[in-house]
C-alpha cells in the first residue's frame, strides 16, 4: 500500500483493514498518536487488479459494496477475498496485498452427472481418466510472497485482530499456506501439510502453482472419514492449477510432477474410451460403495473438458445420516439433491425389486433414526453438539483453530487441552432451538 504520514506527528501511518475499505477509500491509523484517517488512494488497487484480472473496477467496487468481496486480515497478511462469483472470477479466490500483489484463484466448481451413460458421450466424446473422489475437504495450498511481520502476525493472535499493515517495514520471504474451498487460510491445515509433505522443492521450482486436494483420515476436523491407507490423517493431491489463470495441468503432467517431488495423489483407476465408460464407472462405484468409500471424479485427460463427479449410494446415505443427526443446520436442498442421486442411480442400475428395497431400507433408516436419537437426545437435556479431537503441538495452537472456525461463523470451542490432543466441540445451534420449541409446543 502507498505510504502516508500522519499529519499530526509525522509518523508512518498504517491501514486498518478492520474497517470498511474500498478500493479508493482506506482507513489509516497512526501508532503513535493513535490519529484515525480515512485517506483517498486514487487509481492504487483498483488499476493494479483490473490490470492483473481483468475485471472491472465497477463491478469489484459494486461486490465490496454488497459484501459479497472484503477486505480483512488472513494470519497477518492483508486479504481481499472474493465470497461469490465475480465476473470470471471463482467464489473462494483471494488477493494478498503484501509486497507484491498475488492472486490465489477459488477452485473451480465440478459439476455432478445423474445418468452417467448419455452425460459421459455428451461431455467427453473421447477419452475419460477416473481418479478417486475421496471424503474429506477441499484444500488448495500455495507459496505467497510475503514478509516477516505477517509470520510474527500469524503467531501472536493479538497483533493479528489489530489488522494493520507493517509489510513493507520487514525482509519479504515466501510462506506456504493451506486455504480452504472459502478461500481462509486454516492454521490447522497449513501446519498439517508440511508435516505431512515435504512442500519445499515443489514450492522453490514452481512457485506459479497450486496443490489442490483432499485432506482425509479420523483425525480431520471438519470430515472425518477412515480409510485404511491413511489412517489418522493424510493428503492426497487431484489437481495442480496455475495460479493466476486457474488453468489446470493435464493428467500426465500431473502425476508426473506429482512423483518427481515424491507428493501423494489420489488413485487412478484407469483411462477409457467413452463408449466403455458407463460400465466401467458403474463398476467401480458398486465397488467403492460396498468399501464405504465416496465416488469417482471423470476427467478428460487434457484437463481441457470441466470435469465431472458421480458417487456411490453409500455415500449419499452417509451424509444424509450425519446431517439428520443436526436436520435444522442443513438446507432442504441438502437432503433432496442427495435423494434425487439415489433415484436416478437406482434407475440407470436397473435394480433388482429386492435390490431396490435394500436401497429405500437404507435410505430410510439414514432419516429416521438419527432424527429420533437427536429429538430423544434434546428431549433428556442434552444439546446437539459434534466433538472432534485433533493433535496439536499447543493449547495456543487449538485455540487458534477455534478462532479460525469462528471467522467461518462456526459455532465452536475448545473443550480439553491435554497431552497434545485438543477437544473441540461444534455446537449446533438451529437444530437445539427448533427441537427444543417443537419439544415445547412451538407449531412447525
Amino acid at each position: 500500500m502507498p505510504e502516508v504520514n500522519c499529519p499530526k506527528c509525522s509518523s508512518k501511518m498504517r491501514v486498518d483493514w478492520r474497517r470498511n475499505n474500498t478500493l479508493t477509500h482506506f482507513f489509516y491509523s497512526c501508532p503513535s498518536c493513535e490519529l484515525e484517517s480515512q485517506i483517498e488512494v486514487e487509481d492504487f488497487l483498483e488499476k493494479k487488479i483490473q490490470e492483473i484480472l481483468g475485471i472491472k473496477s465497477e463491478k469489484l467496487e459494486e461486490s465490496i459494496k454488497k459484501g459479497n468481496t472484503k477486505f480483512f486480515i488472513s494470519m497477518g497478511i492483508p486479504t481481499l477475498l472474493f465470497k461469490k462469483e465475480t465476473g470470471e472470477l471463482e467464489s473462494g479466490t483471494v488477493i494478498y496485498l503484501s509486497d507484491e500483489i498475488e492472486v490465489i484463484r477459488g477452485f473451480p466448481k465440478i459439476r455432478r452427472t445423474l445418468l452417467l451413460g448419455p452425460s459421459l458421450k455428451n461431455h467427453f466424446q473421447d477419452l475419460i481418466a477416473v481418479e478417486e473422489k475421496m471424503n474429506g475437504y477441499n484444500v488448495r495450498i500455495a507459496s505467497i510472497n510475503c514478509s516477516d511481520i505477517c509470520q510474527d502476525i500469524s503467531k501472536n493472535p493479538e497483533s493479528n485482530s489489530k489488522g494493520f499493515d507493517e509489510a513493507n517495514e520487514d525482509i519479504k520471504h515466501n510462506k506456504i499456506v493451506a486455504l480452504t474451498r472459502g478461500g481462509y487460510i486454516c492454521p490447522f491445515t497449513t501446519k498439517k501439510a508440511q508435516e505431512l509433505m515435504n512442500l519445499d522443492d515443489f514450492f522453490a521450482d514452481n512457485p506459479e502453482l497450486i496443490i489442490c486436494g483432499e485432506m482425509v483420515g479420523t483425525d480431520n476436523p471438519y470430515v472425518s472419514q477412515y480409510y485404511p491407507e491413511v489412517g489418522k490423517l493424510a493428503f492426497r493431491v487431484f489437481d495442480i492449477r496455475h495460479k493466476l489463470s486457474n488453468e489446470p495441468l493435464s493428467i500426465d503432467a500431473k502425476r508426473k510432477l506429482l512423483k518427481q517431488y515424491n507428493l501423494p495423489a489420489v488413485r487412478l483407476f484407469g483411462v477409457f474410451s467413452a463408449d466403455d465408460a458407463q460400465e466401467k464407472i458403474l463398476e467401480l462405484i458398486k465397488e467403492i460403495g460396498l468399501e464405504h468409500r465416496e465416488g469417482v471424479v471423470m476427467k478428460h485427460p487434457s484437463m481441457e473438458i470441466p470435469p465431472l463427479k458421480y458417487t456411490s449410494s453409500q455415500a449419499h446415505d452417509r451424509e444424509i445420516k450425519y446431517a439428520f443427526n443436526f436436520p435444522f443446520d442443513f438446507g432442504r436442498a441438502f437432503f433432496f439433491s442427495r435423494v434425487v442421486r439415489e433415484g436416478f442411480q437406482a434407475y440407470e442400475m436397473e435394480d433388482s425389486p429386492e435390490e431396490l428395497q435394500k436401497r429405500a431400507q437404507r435410505l430410510g433408516e439414514s432419516i429416521i433414526y438419527p432424527m429420533m436419537d437427536i429429538i430423544k437426545q434434546i428431549n433428556d437435556g442434552e444439546p446437539a453438539v459434534e466433538d472432534t479431537t485433533i493433535n496439536v503441538d499447543s493449547k495456543k495452537e487449538a485455540e487458534e483453530f477455534v478462532r479460525h472456525l469462528h471467522d467461518l461463523g462456526v459455532s465452536a470451542m475448545l473443550i480439553e487441552y491435554k497431552d497434545g490432543n485438543a477437544i473441540i466441540r461444534r455446537i449446533y445451534n438451529a437444530t437445539n432451538d427448533k427441537i427444543k420449541n417443537y419439544l415445547n409446543g412451538g407449531l412447525y
